[in-house]
């Protein structure tokens, strides 16, 4: 049975999809058969880990809207032991479509329970909203990661999706619990970086990871190149800290 887990935070580029792809590369190497879920309809994770997104006809969109076979969207990646589910545009209307859908917060976790048995870890990669796919990717899963960026508003909007996850405890999935709070971003040259990571540990104390992710330029640059920091520079600082998150998430 596979542990799933969602990246979420409604804010954008807190290193989210940044951290969806190098942490399911990562335990992929720790020899864990990993999927990820690209459910954010601009496609990053995708492209991120070289999907020719134009040349697909089956995505996450067709899983939910037309209820195909997951299977069939299954894409392998270029990384041993780890496959993708990608997304595309066409999903930012699927939340529309889902509206006249019966169990419609559940879809997400009615497909995932179809592949549950063939992972150890099944990734979702949340869009940067509360929206109904993000709703489904927390229904579906058993913890949820939150990436924050070390930055002055670091815990504005944290508010927000904690309420939201305890919605969805309250009513959807009384299993969900927070996997950590992931600082990224970290910027040792400034005097801020350190203070966001104090008042992150003040407030959520064991709930941070003991990782914290730099800013770190091959961790910016291997995206675009379809490929994982652990492929494009294994030596590079950014690759030892998702490698070191991996492990930590592992002995949790």
């Amino acid at each position: 049975m596979a542990k799933i887990i969602s990246l979420a935070n409604q804010k954008g580029g807190v290193g989210k999809t940044t951290t969806a792809i190098n942490l399911s590369a990562a335990l992929a190497r720790e020899g864990k058969r990993v999927l990820l879920v690209d459910a954010d309809p601009q496609a990053n994770a995708s492209s991120g880990l070289g999907v020719e997104i134009r040349d697909l006809d089956k995505t996450i969109y067709e899983c939910l809207v037309n209820q195909i076979d997951p299977h069939e969207a299954v894409v392998e990646t270029s990384v041993k032991n780890l496959s993708i589910i990608p997304s595309h545009i066409d999903l930012v209307g699927a939340e529309i479509e889902m509206l006249n859908i019966e169990h419609r917060e559940s879809l997400l976790k009615q497909i995932l329970a179809t592949l549950d048995a063939e992972y150890d870890y099944i990734m979702i990669d949340c869009s940067p909203s509360l929206g109904l796919i993000t709703v489904n990717a927390l229904t579906a899963s058993h913890t949820v990661v939150i990436p924050v960026q070390c930055e002055f508003f670091a815990l504005e909007g944290i508010a927000k999706l904690l309420s939201t996850i305890k919605i969805i405890k309250q009513n959807l999935n009384p299993e969900l619990q927070i996997e950590g709070f992931l600082l990224t971003m970290y910027d040792s040259r400034l005097r801020l970086s350190a203070q966001v990571y104090e008042e992150v540990k003040r407030h959520f104390g064991d709930l941070v990871f003991d990782t914290v992710i730099p800013r770190n330029v091959r961790l910016s640059e291997a995206p675009s190149h379809g490929l994982s920091v652990l492929d494009y520079d294994a030596t590079s600082k950014g690759s030892k800290c998702y490698i070191n998150l991996a492990k930590e998430i592992l002995k949790r």
